[in-house]
């Protein structure tokens, strides 16, 4: 139960308002019953006199007043002794007694208002004290016999002091706080001693305890000493606070005027001719005048320097003014690196530092033409999405190499703070401007090469979406204007070039994707991680382990024997940690004197790097009807993925395990449709739909899995068990089928492809529309691989399905002759 405000209500004026429209009466008037309700309340004290509204929301306080208001509307409202949530103190089924006070109010119900979220508002009025005695029930709320005490009023020439005095201290309490004006009024209006004292009292922020002592003062005498005294310690809190604050205010007087003597000290010193000067102003008005600012950012650095001259060097604002010129001054306004605009020249560098990789060096190529024939062409803003380890990063430091430009690197994973990108504002300790202008800072130039690494892997909370704040960053039309919130001054962004990288372009937002020219780096194939291996990460192993070329040789059978028996993966950071594990091995036979030198081939690799890691997936599993391979594309590269299928009896259910997300479950159950639909066709029965139960599974089952591209894989996996026809082991398959049983295109053929040539599939099956996606892939590769393109799944029942045995004919039962007589 919740306090929301005390107000005063005269039990002889008032008269309660409910919804129900009764008559009026006049709580006080009423009788109080033997026995009431008992409502605990936390943390405050209520007195006779006093009308409160009650936020309640727990269930058995609910119930109790509900209750009430059927009846009398009375209630007897105690104190709880320790100030605890309702839920803690309502244990094992009911409140402990022995944790309520004795002494309390009646609380007479006026008002009941209802919330959306099943609490009640109650605004009621204590209109007489009571003693609680014996306790008569504890559920499902308290409930307890009471006696009402009563409050007797006397006279006399003391009893008339002590409420004149009482009256002309609070009057000055409220002239000193900022208590309402109102409050002395209702006090002055008040014939009551009880409720002149208790309403004074409810105002002083007494503590509990002492609050219900008070209450619990039976005397009326007794009482009004009790609070002119507890009203005299507040006055005199108050007074001491009036007298710190004053004394306060006369120092910073005293520090203003320190200020003004120093500022005419240095006039005298002037005139004098001892002033040195600030050595640090000097500093920064000899670097403005010798660097190159924008009219905006010399006209803040000037004003900043005159605000610096007239501030102390021992004021904290010294320093903030100081770093805020110093980043000024310090930025590459107009400081540019010149571009390298041979594109032969450029070509052979992108060529020695990666190898493939042909859409992004003809796009930098491309760029690097236009912007030989055109000066001011804004930077390119580029998206490197790719899987893991096909070199991204690597890249755009070869491509800043390239255009002889300053390369900075920000990795955004994990970030979700906005000022990340913007900066602080210089209203906070230790603020600092974002990432780029710290870069711009670092790099020393204004038109660097700015990779944000791993953009898709960005974050947002309370402090903000980063994701939000790069759109002005990266918008070409936007980003000349870019505006960090700790220098608030226009940086120009045009001339940087930005290159992101990302491993998953769907969890980029959409219009932070809209600013980006994407480009999709495909997985590496066999004959590019080999050629990759033998010019790059080979010598560079090599090199790291103190070998050479002499001491360490590895023929190319045993490169493919590591990337096809020791490595599965999209990139090649494996394959460099394998051939990092075969020159530590090396290396340490040599300081052992085992050996001089190896030449490693496929034989003597098993007992270096130990037993074949991975085999072709094809071949590893046991096959027969129900069994399918499809293809699928993760972010890190393609995978087989293998559909099982089995039947039981029941009423022709479908159980789709394995993680499946709603669009591949979907995928299934058209799957399952369209070959109920042509049962005829296929030669199945449809008995066999109605007595049995479909479970199709996908492996890998803690793996999440989802996507249309496995239609055709359910649909050839399911037609197989029902027919009893294998698929073919050496095929893989992948489109998305519809209810008519259409084939339908998808994406990520490459990835798919290269998936199937590791696991040893020779033939692929793909939509008709997918044909053009196959020329991407290497002529070398796609030599060893038949390709099926389908534009019905009729056809891919043809292709994928076993042809069925010939059933074996049972020889004819011979009749025996009969022998003639």
């Amino acid at each position: 139960m919740k306090k929301d405000k005390k107000t005063i209500i005269e039990p002889e004026k008032n008269a309660p308002a409910d919804s129900t429209r009764r008559p009026p009466v006049n709580p006080a008037e009423l009788d109080v019953p033997d026995e009431l309700a008992v409502l605990p309340l936390h943390g405050f004290v209520f007195f006779p006199g006093m009308g409160f509204p009650l936020q309640i929301s727990h269930t058995t306080s609910t119930k109790l007043i509900d209750d009430a208001v059927l009846h009398n509307r009375m209630v007897a409202v105690v104190t709880h002794k320790k100030n605890e949530d309702e839920v803690e103190i309502k244990k094992n089924g009911g409140y402990q007694t022995d944790h309520l006070y004795r002494v309390g109010v009646v609380g007479y119900i006026h008002k009941i208002i209802k919330t959306p979220d099943d609490q009640y508002q109650v605004l009621m009025s204590a209109v007489k004290k009571i003693k609680i005695g014996e306790f008569t029930q504890t559920e499902p709320y308290l409930k307890a016999r009471v006696n009402v005490v009563e409050m007797k009023e006397e006279s006399g020439k003391e009893y008339d002091a002590l409420l004149l005095n009482l009256r002309n201290q609070f009057k000055r309490l409220v002239e000193l706080t900022q208590l309402p004006p109102e409050l002395y009024m209702t006090v002055m209006s008040l014939t009551n001693s009880f409720h002149i004292a208790f309403l004074i009292v409810s105002q002083l922020n007494l503590a509990m305890e002492t609050e219900q002592e008070i209450l619990e003062i039976a005397e009326s005498k007794q009482l009004l000493h009790r609070t002119v005294r507890e009203l005299n310690k507040r006055l005199e809190t108050v007074e001491m606070s009036e007298q710190i604050q004053k004394n306060v205010k006369e120092d910073i007087d005293s520090k203003q005027r320190e200020f003004f003597l120093r500022q005419q000290m240095k006039a005298i010193q002037k005139e004098l001719g001892d002033d040195d000067g600030n050595v640090e102003l000097e500093e920064f008005q000899t670097k403005m005048a010798e660097i190159k600012l924008p009219e905006e950012a010399r006209a803040t650095a000037e004003r900043e320097m005159k605000r610096l001259a007239r501030i102390s060097p021992s004021s904290p604002e010294y320093t903030v003014s100081r770093n805020y010129l110093d980043w000024i001054l310090g930025l590459p306004w107009e400081v540019s690196t010149e571009d390298s605009l041979d594109l032969k020249k450029a070509k052979e560098t992108l060529d020695n530092d990666h190898y493939g990789l042909e859409k992004i060096k003809k796009r930098i190529i491309e760029f690097l033409a236009v912007r030989k024939i055109k000066d001011d062409m804004h930077g390119p803003i580029l998206c490197l999405v790719g899987p893991p380890g096909v070199g991204k990063t690597s890249l755009g430091q070869s491509i800043a190499r390239t255009m002889n430009r300053k390369f900075i690197r920000i990795a955004l994973g994990g970030v979700r703070d906005e000022a990340e990108i913007r900066g602080h504002r210089r209203t906070y300790i230790g603020s600092l401007p974002g990432r780029f202008i710290q870069s711009l800072r670092k790099a020393g130039t204004n038109n660097p090469l700015i990779l944000l690494d791993e953009v898709d892997k960005l974050g947002s909370d309370f402090r903000g979406d980063p994701s939000s704040a790069l759109l002005e960053v990266l918008d070409p039309e936007q980003n000349s204007t870019f505006t960090d919130h700790y220098l608030e001054i226009p940086f120009d962004l045009s001339k940087v070039m930005f290159i992101t990288t990302a491993n998953y372009i769907e969890n980029i937002p959409g219009p932070l994707r809209d600013r980006m020219d994407v480009i999709e780096l495909s997985s590496y194939t066999e004959e590019e991680k080999l050629m990759i291996a033998k010019n790059h990460l080979v010598p560079k192993q090599v090199k790291a382990h103190a070998l050479s070329g002499t001491t360490l040789k590895f023929k190319d059978e045993a490169i493919r024997a590591i990337i096809t028996s020791y490595t599965r993966e999209a990139g090649v950071r494996n394959l460099e940690r394998r051939l990092a594990q075969v020159c530590r091995g090396v290396a340490t036979d040599i300081v052992m004197g085992t050996r001089k030198s190896l030449t490693v081939t496929p034989k003597n690799l098993e007992n270096i790097l130990g037993p074949i890691r991975y085999f072709p997936e094809a071949t590893a599993r046991s096959w027969g009807p129900g069994l399918a391979t499809g293809l699928a594309w993760t972010p890190v590269g393609g995978v087989l993925l293998f559909i099982e299928t089995a039947k039981m009896p029941g009423h022709g259910g479908l159980s789709l395990t394995g993680k499946l997300g709603e669009v591949m479950k979907e995928s299934a159950s058209a799957a399952l449709t369209y070959i109920r639909s042509h049962s005829k066709a296929l030669k199945i029965d449809d008995k066999t739909f109605r007595i049995n139960d479909m479970h199709v599974h996908v492996p890998e089952g803690a793996v999440p899995k989802d996507g249309p591209s496995a239609g055709v894989a359910m649909a050839i996996s399911l037609t197989s068990l029902l027919t009893d026809r294998p698929v073919r082991k050496d095929l893989a398959m992948t489109g998305e089928i519809t209810l008519r049983g259409d084939v339908l295109p998808v994406g990520g053929i490459k990835e798919k492809v290269l998936a199937a040539i590791r696991a040893g599939i020779t033939t692929v099956m793909l939509p008709h529309l997918n044909k053009k996606d196959v020329v991407e892939i290497p002529e070398e590769i796609r030599k060893g691989i038949t390709f099926h393109f389908i534009q019905d799944i009729k056809e891919a029942f043809d292709i994928a399905l076993e042809k069925p045995k010939p059933a074996r004919r049972q020889p004819a039962p011979k009749t025996p002759r009969s022998k003639g007589k």
